[in-house]
């Protein structure tokens, strides 16, 4: 579903991204863990087109996007789903308005066919009946659950999720678990999943990419990363202070 090949990005002259190649399958939960400032949201904003490389490929669905217009994208794009770190909900809108903003947008579908949709999307990451609620009546983990509800709501082949229990309490971390998986079993999406949160990472994922400074240092299923003989792999998850990454 979606491949990266040799991917460079550079900010002021920082390379963020250093030849990262990444192959995602489809149905598969992919998870991109790595310490802060290594690159890992960057990669989310090529694949959805938000940033531009300065080199290498972008694979969506087998279509290469590096070179896309805005016009082109958009269809991509529709087929992507993301849920951003800090839920980015529109604050002037109901819990209705912002799960049904890509379906005023992008479909011609009355409000009630939208309604219907909202509903059963709510419905599908438990929060059933809260279309009238304003963001600022939410909690954090509500929020994310809402940003979630709005992503699927155009039934997308791609989720991209940025951090998507930070900040959220044990329990709470542990319900977005089961929706991410929950959208794998029910729904048959491709997920893209940027998080430091460990057990999170060994609980939902098919495989772990570790990034470290813009590179891949490993990517293999869970119990291959658990077990890696790389010493900055290892003392990422078991967050050492002691070791090369201090350094």
């Amino acid at each position: 579903m979606v491949s990266i090949k040799n991917l460079r990005k550079a900010f002021q002259g920082r390379e963020i991204l250093r030849g990262v190649n990444l192959e995602v399958e489809q149905g598969e939960v992919m998870v991109v863990m790595g310490p802060s400032g290594c690159g890992k949201s960057t990669i989310l904003r090529h694949i959805i087109g938000l940033l531009r490389p300065d080199g290498g490929e972008i694979y969506v669905n087998g279509q290469e996007i590096t070179s896309f217009t805005e016009e082109e994208l958009n269809p991509i794009r529709r087929n992507i789903g993301m849920v951003f770190q800090n839920a980015a909900l529109f604050d002037s809108l109901t819990v209705r308005d912002n799960v049904a903003f890509g379906l005023k947008y992008h479909t011609k579908l009355s409000s009630e066919e939208q309604d219907a949709i909202v509903a059963e999307k709510l419905g599908m990451v438990g929060l059933a009946g809260r279309e009238g609620l304003m963001p600022a009546q939410l909690s954090g983990g509500m929020q994310k659950r809402v940003s979630l509800a709005r992503a699927i709501a155009l039934n997308p082949q791609i989720i991209l999720y940025d951090e998507p229990t930070s900040g959220l309490d044990p329990i709470m971390s542990s319900v977005i678990d089961q929706l991410i998986l929950k959208m794998k079993e029910e729904l048959g999406v491709t997920s893209i999943v940027v998080t430091h949160d460990m057990s999170s990472a060994f609980k939902i994922a098919d495989r772990i990419a570790v990034l470290h400074q813009g590179e891949m240092l490993q990517i293999g299923k869970p119990e291959e990363i658990k077990n890696s003989g790389i010493p900055l792999v290892q003392q990422f998850i078991h967050g050492e202070t002691a070791g090369f990454l201090a350094g």
